[in-house]
């Protein structure tokens, strides 16, 4: 049996967006396997060289190729996780692709969270099929903790988590809310996440300002995320597009229905009327939020299949075995 150390290298490590909440789980269930892993951050720190280890697993191909070229020794054998902005924007922004490109063919292996992303990249860079694996993301164990918040009496609540940046259309989740807020005044939203982009918190943050029903919970440790699943009564996304929402994973992983926007990361996980709801526009939004709120028969069913759904596909112990044979490929 071989003795493995591998390097996670994730971008923005120290804030809680969804990459990082990707590579700590990764590393909690690597070390259950008796894998050591270490994770640096690629964007908060001058790396000159790495820390020695076996193998390097790279989050997201853009920012882990601009890492490695400011190394004084590029890193013996790597592989890269797609993990969402580098397949829907970098891979088809003209001034990144190449970098991109780059980044995949230097890889030992590919790691994408569904078909639908494989075939994306197969269809811009065919040569590089055979490196492609499919492994879904697995799902966060949570400890008992209090909320930052409580929820008030009586109330119906929705949680949209997400950081504070223009792709996850907040703005927009919150004027859809306002219509069904005026339509059932109990409805209440909490916005959870981390300021990412400055304009897009001030935009939001005033928005927030002018609603009572709505609470900017901000930036709140990954750990605390379960109870808020406890006390949400729906789960929304409202991306433009995403990779393989986490926060999804965990919100069904609780029974919850989950009202979600139609864009790959999210059809991946979200099936309509099975394992949620995925709406194409406001009004959608409207009717299937009304349905939800209405009729709690129905959400329970939806709620159960979403859970068993989590349970048979996202399971922690798969996806880190999947890792592990990958890993051992390379090196061997």
């Amino acid at each position: 049996m071989i003795h493995l150390k591998i390097l996670l290298a994730s971008p923005n490590f120290h804030q809680p967006r969804g990459n990082t909440v990707t590579v700590q789980r990764i590393a909690n269930s690597l070390e259950k396997l008796a894998i050591d892993t270490e994770i640096i951050s690629t964007t908060e720190k001058e790396w000159t060289t790495l820390p020695p280890a076996d193998l390097v697993h790279g989050f997201h191909a853009y920012h882990f190729y601009k890492f490695m070229k400011k190394l004084d020794q590029k890193p013996g054998p790597y592989m890269v996780t797609i993990t969402g902005t580098d397949l829907n924007h970098d891979l088809f922004d003209e001034k990144k692709r190449k970098d991109v490109f780059a980044s995949l063919r230097g890889a030992e292996a590919i790691h994408v969270f569904d078909h639908k992303a494989k075939s994306i990249i197969i269809n811009e860079l065919p040569e590089i099929e055979d490196k492609i694996f499919t492994i879904a993301q697995g799902n966060s164990d949570f400890s008992e903790e209090i909320p930052p918040v409580e929820k008030e009496a009586d109330t119906f609540l929705f949680v949209l988590p997400a950081g504070i940046r223009k792709v996850k259309n907040v703005p927009a989740a919150i004027d859809m809310m306002q219509k069904l807020h005026d339509k059932f005044p109990r409805v209440r939203l909490w916005l959870v996440g981390p300021i990412i982009e400055a304009e897009e918190g001030k935009t939001v943050q005033e928005l927030v300002r002018q609603y009572d029903w709505v609470q900017y919970l901000g930036q709140v440790p990954h750990s605390t995320m379960g109870s808020i699943y406890q006390r949400a009564d729906v789960v929304l996304n409202t991306s433009h597009s995403e990779g393989q929402p986490s926060s999804l994973i965990e919100a069904m992983g609780y029974s919850l229905p989950v009202l979600v926007s139609n864009n790959p990361g999210n059809q991946s996980i979200v099936t309509h009327q099975k394992t949620g709801f995925v709406y194409n526009n406001p009004n959608e939004f409207l009717d299937y939020g009304e349905q939800i709120i209405n009729n709690n028969e129905m959400i329970q069913r939806i709620g159960q299949q979403a859970k068993q759904y989590i349970i048979k596909h996202h399971s922690n112990t798969n996806e880190a075995n999947a890792f592990v044979k990958i890993y051992k490929n390379i090196i061997e």
